[in-house]
């Protein structure tokens, strides 16, 4: 590590197989808390290369706990988190909203680091308990569309920072690489950004995988479309700026985003959310997520279409039950 670190403060680079390399041995436990709070820093004073960002997610993907549920074909909805804006847990409630629609989802998320709720708190709350379990997974598929992995199950990298994460309370390259360790590596995904630097950098990423992908990012800084502005859609065929007002929604701020001070507060939106009482702001912001996650399953429907499919989950109450379903089938012990 003391090399590694001199390396990079030397403003030189690490190489896919270093940071393949660097990431496993952390994981197995051969470097102090110091010397991982090191390492993370200097991603906070210079962007990341792909080769690094690959040869991290080699890593965290040789090393993770594998799921097949490959015969669900299913879609995963994620944020990288880090943009500041301590919203609601809009992923995880786009995650319901398109599992209410019939479409199977396989969400993977960890608690928050930046945010005061990340989607394992909201989950959690719930009095959901985490499982390694597939055939768990698979019955909650079978019942309603959805299925959740907490990442230190499934990514032991992820569960050793998880404390230097916690302390240093800032994004970390560990926000960038939860999006791409998926233990069921699915061949659909909707990734919301907080930049467009790194919007270009994981479609180069996935345009080489050849998964079916959309990266959003709001241009005011949100790692989601937030409609508080315009925002940015990257796919496989090409990218876009839409505004709100263009796909019929009224622009709305920061405050109404909002995600309170504590998970019991975050969570009482993602309720309000799914059952339809929320305000406008939270239910479109949650639509229009969900919309691009359709559309991303089925490419020949317009947005206005899978906007419309978006709404009807929610206002006719079956991502309601679809969240209904899956707490009751994982509330029980976990089976580790």
């Amino acid at each position: 590590m003391k090399e590694l670190l001199y390396k990079l403060f030397e403003h030189r680079y690490l190489d896919r197989s270093e940071s393949r390399d660097v990431l496993i041995r952390m994981s197995n436990g051969e470097f102090n808390d110091n010397q991982i709070t090191a390492f993370i820093t200097v991603f906070l004073m210079r962007s990341i290369t792909t080769d690094e960002l690959a040869g991290f997610r080699d890593a965290l993907l040789e090393m993770r706990v594998p799921v097949d549920l490959s015969a669900y074909n299913a879609i995963d909805i994620v944020g990288t988190g880090g943009d500041n804006k301590n919203t609601f847990n809009i992923s995880t409630a786009a995650c319901l909203t398109v599992a209410g629609a019939g479409y199977n989802v396989v969400k993977h998320g960890n608690y928050g680091s930046t945010s005061i709720s990340g989607a394992s708190n909201v989950i959690e709350a719930h009095g959901v308990k985490f499982t390694r379990d597939t055939d768990v997974m698979k019955r909650s598929l079978d019942a309603c569309n959805f299925a959740y992995l907490h990442a230190q199950f499934f990514s032991p990298a992820m569960k050793v920072v998880a404390p230097v994460r916690k302390a240093l309370a800032v994004r970390t390259f560990f926000n960038m690489l939860g999006p791409l360790v998926n233990p069921t590596l699915p061949k659909r995904q909707v990734l919301g950004v907080y930049n467009l630097k790194l919007a270009r950098l994981y479609n180069y990423l996935y345009q080489e995988s050849g998964i079916d992908f959309t990266i959003v990012n709001s241009l005011d800084g949100y790692d989601e479309v937030s409609l508080t502005d315009a925002f940015k859609v990257f796919n496989k065929t090409g990218e876009a700026v839409y505004t709100p007002e263009e796909l019929g929604f009224s622009r709305c701020s920061e405050p109404d985003l909002y995600g309170g001070s504590t998970v019991e507060a975050a969570s009482a939106i993602f309720d309000n959310v799914l059952s339809f009482t929320a305000t406008s702001a939270q239910i479109n912001a949650v639509v229009i997520n969900a919309a691009f996650a359709i559309q991303t399953i089925c490419p020949e429907k317009s947005i206005e279409e899978c906007i419309a499919i978006a709404r009807e989950s929610l206002k006719s109450g079956k991502a309601q039950q679809a969240m209904k379903t899956f707490v009751e089938i994982n509330s029980q012990d976990s089976l580790l």
